[in-house]
């Protein structure tokens, strides 16, 4: 069994947010916090740290 884990961003306002499940050695599978039994996204782990920095240090596009 997978133990989700929310970003403490998130809130229960329904609004856009992922849960990750650590503990793959080089994946991270990724879901919809609103639709936990919907599909899981597999992201190679070293693209999803390049995601997170993006989007830590503001690189990606806002307003889509």
């Amino acid at each position: 069994m997978l133990t989700w884990r929310k970003s403490s961003y998130s809130h229960d306002n329904g609004g856009n947010c992922i849960e990750v499940a650590p503990g793959f050695p080089g994946l991270v599978p990724v879901r919809d916090s609103k639709d936990p039994q919907g599909p899981v996204l597999l992201f190679p782990a070293a693209a999803w740290a390049s995601f997170v920095s993006a989007v830590r240090e503001g690189d990606l596009p806002t307003g889509l």
